[in-house]
Order: structure tokens, then C-alpha cells, then sequence
């Protein structure tokens, strides 16, 4: 079987064609180089490509693509460079079990498994949509070494990877495409770099924390997608949170014994105000039968600075490794207690042992302890005489994992440190003064 391989800058997967090919001379340049590059298979007379290698070294990222003869996405592959050797982590799978023909890629009654694997040994395989209630079913994946790691192979060595899945008993005989045309024969593409299409394949990115500055600022209009419109009200000053290690933590205060905060953020000693940014929505009430409006909370921040923020990073613990990180993956702190905190991180043992005593075992008059009854999200506040101390203790809205924004001004200091409640609220276009006003007549 022969099968053309040809380059380009980018692959859009909406066009199912390559973006701007390139000669193979350039894209052995690019992957010296680290910038990103892709390179697609094609068996002549097929309309649709057998895979595309998406390449981005810098990114420590090679990710593959495999097609079926209907054009339809069958197979992703994501794959990791680490170090110490060069291996790649077959990092994360998602095959999908297309069964008709005429079923539209992605659909989501369509039967998919996906495979996680870490470098540790751990593992998860999950299947869905699968048997007759169409059900999801967890176990743990049955890989060996051979198949968790691949040996990084030399630029123009790649295998095809998809042989197996494509059904290839022989080894293909490899030819090079014509880099000028685009699908089989196309229109010729126009030469140079720049900036790829939005629709184009770029490297995977952990979550992005949109704009968290809205959320504390006044008369913003919002939605959470349930709400259609929220609207930013004045943030609600809670109390205040002396941190004299210098150390903040942010964690889950049902952290197992002896762990430590899974997030801490250098600060400098002092006390800082903890608030909470507030929307006003209405809606029916049906026990009511009556429009409600009401107020609730979507995050809460320490305030280290008045300075804004004019950049955020989603804070990582120790063994958070980036390079790991698939599409829109959060890191944060976990609790099985819908409860996060804020704490200084030298006195972390004394506080959430006071935190316990008073929440847990329930010890009357228990010196150093409050439970906070206000109306606020915040429900308990401890403090460590020694050191100066002190916990804050928020409810969260549900178990599971709670990622940690750090607001930095331009010169990079750290301003605020934020964590959402119900994820990042949409911020809804101004209105014009004609639409404002006439709200106002109504």
C-alpha cells in the first residue's frame, strides 16, 4: 500500500484540510526548532486522510488523528514528551465507535472510550453510551509498559500509527505529497507564516480563567446559563484573614491528615480582606407562583492588594506537572466536604485541627473556633493563638475539585487570589443608553 505523507503549518479540522503545506525541508526545521507543524497521511483516491500527526515540541505535545473512510474522526491520540529518557506518554486516548455509516462525527449517542494514563502507573479507562441503557462504565486500564511509553522516533522515522486501526497487514510504502496543493490536488495554498485560522488545531491548554475581574465590578451583566441575565453588585466584605507566615494556603480543609494544603501562594505577612462577588438575578418562584429576586455568590477572594489584576494563572501544587495537562483541565484543591478555605499555611496543622474540633466533633466553647451564622458563604473561622494565625471556611457548591486563580498586576506582583464557586459566569455585551433607558421606563 502507498501512502502520501505531506506537510503544513496547521491542520483545520473543519475543513478537513491542511493549512499553508509546507516542504519537508521546512518542517524538519520546524520540529528542530519546537514550533508547531503537522503531517498527514493520505492513501491516493481516498478522499478523507488515514491520520494527522499534529507536532508541537514546545509544547511537549504530538498528538494524532485517524480518520475512517466516511471523514469522521475515529481515534485521538495525545501524547506527552517527558525527560530522563526522551519517551513519549501515550497520555490520553479517545476512540469513538461509530455504528452506521451515516451517524455524524461526534454524535453523542455514538459509543466512545476514553483512556487516561499517567507516568505514575495510574490509569483510567472509561466507556459511554455502552450496551443497551447506553451506560457508563469506570475500571482501571490493563496497560503494559510497551503500550504506556513510545521511544521519541527521529524526524521522517514516524510509523504510521494508525496501520492497526485501519486494518494494514503490510508495512506501507511511504511518498512524498505535493506540498503546494491543499486535499488530494487542490487549490494551491499561498506561502509564509502567520497567525493560523481560529478553526486550525493548536496545542492543548489547561483551563483559561476568563474574566474574573467582571465578577467583582459593579452593574457587569452576567449569565450562568441557567440565569439569562445576573447582574455584579458591590463584592461583600467577609472579614479579615492574617496570614504572618507569608504563606497563603487554599485547600480543602477535609485534606487527609498529614497531606498538608494542596495549593499555597507566597504573600506578604500581613492581614488581607476576604470577600465575595455577588450577582442579583430574578426568577419564578413556583411555590410562590411570584418573580423572586435574589442574591447569591459566585466567588471569593483575598485581597492582598488594591492594585488590579491585570493577568490571572491558575495556581499548581507541587506535583502538578503542565506538560501533562489536556484541553481545558483545571488543578486545584479537592474536598469531599463542599468546603474550601483560605489559611495561612504556617499554622495549617493548629487551624484544621481547631476546625475539626469545632465542626466535626462539635466541642463546646471551643477557644479558637467560631462558627460564622451571617448569611455569609463563609461559615468558619479559626484562629492559632501561637502563631496569629487564622482559617476562613467557605461552603463550595458540591464535592470534586476547586481550581485556584492568583491575579497579578503588570509587574507581576500578586494582587488577588480567587476561587469559583460554579465555574466562570459568561459576561453578557453593555447595554446601549436607549436599551437602559427604556428598562428603566418599563
Amino acid at each position: 500500500m502507498v501512502v502520501e505523507v505531506g506537510y503544513a503549518q496547521a491542520w483545520d479540522p473543519e475543513a478537513c484540510a491542511p493549512w499553508r503545506p509546507i516542504s519537508v525541508e521546512e518542517a524538519r526545521e520546524r520540529d528542530a526548532t519546537g514550533l508547531p507543524y503537522v503531517v498527514v497521511y493520505r492513501e491516493p483516491g481516498r478522499e478523507a486522510p488515514l491520520e494527522v500527526r499534529l507536532v508541537s515540541w514546545r509544547d511537549h505535545y504530538v498528538g494524532l488523528w485517524v480518520y475512517d473512510a466516511q471523514g469522521r474522526r475515529a481515534y485521538d491520540l495525545d501524547m506527552r514528551l517527558l525527560d530522563e529518557p526522551s519517551r513519549l506518554l501515550r497520555r490520553y486516548t479517545v476512540a469513538w465507535h461509530y455504528t452506521d455509516p451515516e451517524m455524524p462525527e461526534f454524535d453523542e449517542k455514538c459509543p466512545r472510550t476514553t483512556v487516561d494514563l499517567f507516568p505514575d502507573g495510574r490509569g483510567q479507562r472509561r466507556q459511554e453510551n455502552q450496551g443497551q441503557d447506553g451506560g457508563v462504565y469506570v475500571t482501571s486500564p490493563t496497560v503494559g509498559e510497551d503500550e504506556r511509553w513510545m521511544d521519541r522516533p527521529a524526524f521522517g522515522e514516524w510509523p504510521l500509527l494508525s496501520a492497526q486501526v485501519h486494518g494494514l497487514a503490510e508495512p506501507p510504502t511511504f511518498t512524498a505529497a505535493d506540498p503546494g496543493t491543499g486535499k488530494g490536488g487542490g487549490e494551491p495554498f499561498e506561502p509564509g507564516d502567520g497567525e493560523a485560522p481560529v478553526t486550525c488545531w493548536r496545542a492543548p491548554r489547561p483551563a483559561q480563567p476568563g474574566p474574573i475581574n467582571e465578577l467583582f465590578r459593579p452593574g457587569v451583566r452576567v449569565t450562568d446559563g441557567y440565569h439569562p441575565e445576573m447582574t455584579v453588585v458591590e463584592p461583600r466584605r467577609v472579614a479579615g484573614l492574617r496570614v504572618p507566615s507569608g504563606l497563603l494556603a487554599v485547600s480543602g480543609p477535609d485534606a487527609d491528615e498529614g497531606d498538608g494544603p494542596r495549593i499555597t501562594v507566597p504573600v506578604s505577612p500581613g492581614e488581607y480582606v476576604l470577600d465575595e462577588a455577588c450577582v442579583r438575578y430574578s426568577y419564578h418562584c413556583e411555590w410562590r407562583n411570584a418573580e423572586v429576586t435574589t442574591t447569591s455568590c459566585t466567588a471569593v477572594r483575598l485581597l492582598v492588594s488594591e492594585t488590579p489584576a491585570t493577568a490571572w494563572e491558575m495556581a499548581l501544587a507541587p506535583d502538578d506537572d503542565p506538560r501533562l495537562f489536556i484541553e481545558n483541565q483545571i488543578a486545584g484543591f479537592d474536598t469531599d466536604g463542599a468546603t474550601g478555605c483560605f489559611a495561612d499555611a504556617g499554622a495549617w496543622e493548629p487551624l484544621v485541627a481547631l476546625y475539626e474540633r469545632g465542626l466535626i466533633q462539635g466541642e463546646p466553647d471551643l477557644d479558637g473556633y467560631e462558627d460564622l451564622d451571617d448569611g455569609s458563604l463563609f461559615m468558619q473561622h479559626t484562629w492559632d493563638e501561637a502563631s496569629g494565625g487564622e482559617l476562613m471556611a467557605f461552603a463550595t457548591t458540591g464535592d470534586g475539585t476547586y481550581p485556584v486563580w492568583v491575579g497579578r498586576s503588570d509587574v507581576g506582583e500578586v494582587v488577588a487570589v480567587v476561587v469559583l464557586l460554579e465555574g466562570m459566569p459568561e459576561v453578557l455585551a453593555e447595554r446601549d443608553a436607549a436599551d437602559a433607558d427604556a428598562d428603566g421606563d418599563a
